[in-house]
């Protein structure tokens, strides 16, 4: 039965957690369980549309554009995370995937809730900080949060990709964005709790725009982050470990060549396998806009050609 806003599966009260306060512990997080594996069948059956966005934004990436995603509350905090995770992972600069929360950085800790039903203040992101060729991505459990709506709204007007997430079916995000992605995860444990279920679908569908996109952009090769930027300890070991992996390397001749690439993970593989400088690595990975993929396939035909000769 729904106690609140009428339509909105992320606002119904959940049958199976009824009498809540009444579980054990273990019921609680049964019961959670439960709920959260439904999450991922949601996310299966949006594949497609997901995969069509992808593909939008890649073409976007690839004429020079950038990402915004937008939300208030917890999908604008995941929209924070995601764009913050990908310059270390990916080595983009940090003006490529952009987290924009309502209310702006101090929501990002503290919940300024009123903030999400300024939609003009959504406008006005827009105006103040996307181009044409940039996309934004909005992010709104229920489909219908003000913040968002007005920045996608905006976006439309000005011909900017709009791609909009959202928890239920049929909402207003939805039917605004050129690209709408839904899923409907359900009734949350607690009612109307949207960080739990819904935020979970919107963490899912983040990590496969923004990590597909990357791929089809040359940021990985195989299964590794050969973009990787060795910030901390632990990148530095990943980096060395990566050059190891693809060369063949020892750990010591890898740290040497990092080291002789000023610490570019890309330069350092491409000067072992083809026996070329660091300036000549680099140019290379400059002649294909930083697709390290692309890079390689070049070089190695040209190695091939010469071994012919």
């Amino acid at each position: 039965m729904d106690v609140t806003r009428p339509g909105l599966l992320t606002e119904m009260r959940n049958k199976n957690s009824e009498n809540l306060h009444r579980f054990t512990t273990m019921e609680i997080i049964q019961l959670m369980n439960q709920e959260d594996q439904k999450v991922a069948f949601a996310v299966e059956k949006a594949l497609p549309q997901i995969k069509d966005a992808i593909d939008a934004v890649v073409t976007s990436l690839k004429q020079g554009g950038r990402i915004f995603y937008i939300g208030a509350g917890t999908s604008g905090r995941l929209g924070v995370l995601d764009a913050s995770e990908c310059p270390p992972t990916f080595g983009v600069t940090n003006d490529l995937v952009n987290g924009i929360i309502a209310g702006g950085e101090k929501a990002i800790r503290y919940a300024v809730e009123d903030a999400e039903d300024d939609r003009e203040a959504g406008r006005e992101v827009v105006n103040q900080q996307l181009g044409p060729k940039d996309v934004l991505i909005g992010i709104a459990s229920s489909g219908r949060t003000p913040y968002v709506l007005g920045a996608v709204e905006r976006a439309n007007e000005r011909n900017i990709l709009t791609i909009g997430i959202a928890c239920n079916y049929g909402s207003e995000l939805a039917k605004m964005a050129k690209y709408p992605i839904e899923i409907p995860v359900g009734p949350e444990v607690i009612t109307g709790s949207t960080r739990l279920k819904a935020g979970t679908a919107q963490k899912m569908v983040l990590n496969m725009i923004s990590t597909a996109s990357m791929i089809k952009m040359g940021k990985v090769y195989k299964n590794l982050m050969v973009n990787v930027q060795a910030t901390n300890e632990k990148l530095r070991k990943r980096s060395i470990s990566i050059i190891q992996d693809i060369t063949g390397l020892d750990e010591s001749a890898a740290k040497e060549a990092n080291e002789k690439a000023n610490g570019d993970t890309r330069a350092a593989i491409l000067m072992v396998l083809f026996q070329i400088d660091f300036d000549t690595a680099i140019t290379v990975l400059k002649q294909h806009h930083g697709h390290f993929p692309n890079a390689m396939e070049q070089l190695q035909r040209q190695k091939a050609a010469k071994d012919l000769t």
